[in-house]
């Protein structure tokens, strides 16, 4: 009988320890929703407007996270469209799509088109 309660609490650890690998290896996506909504960035004297292409966003919670990281530049605002994945930036004043690429990817995401 004790092996048999220690085979279980084995097995029990060894699906956790699984399941944590597994989920580090992850980029991007946390996996779980939340009630956060991001603050909305209104700009003044919109000059541009361009799209994003982002891979790697895949619940709400990312779209969270992508819409931070751009907000999160002086001059410049997102929107995020999850279905589509990409990312609406317009701009106020002149910042490199390097720089807002940059900004996203480090975050976990991949920059595939800029159009």
């Amino acid at each position: 009988m004790d092996n048999y309660i220690i085979g279980v609490i084995a097995l029990i650890a060894l699906v956790a320890i699984g399941t944590i690998v597994k989920r580090k290896g992850r980029k991007g996506c946390c996996g779980s929703g939340s009630d956060y909504k991001p603050r909305k960035k209104k700009l003044k004297n919109v000059i541009a407007t361009k799209i994003f292409k982002v891979d790697g966003m895949h619940c709400e919670k990312c779209s969270n996270r992508v819409t931070e990281a751009v907000n999160d530049i002086p001059g410049v605002a997102g929107v995020v469209n999850l279905k589509k994945g990409i990312v609406t930036v317009s701009y106020e004043q002149e910042v490199s799509d390097e720089y807002i690429k940059d900004r996203i990817e480090r975050h976990g995401y991949t920059v595939t088109e800029i159009g």
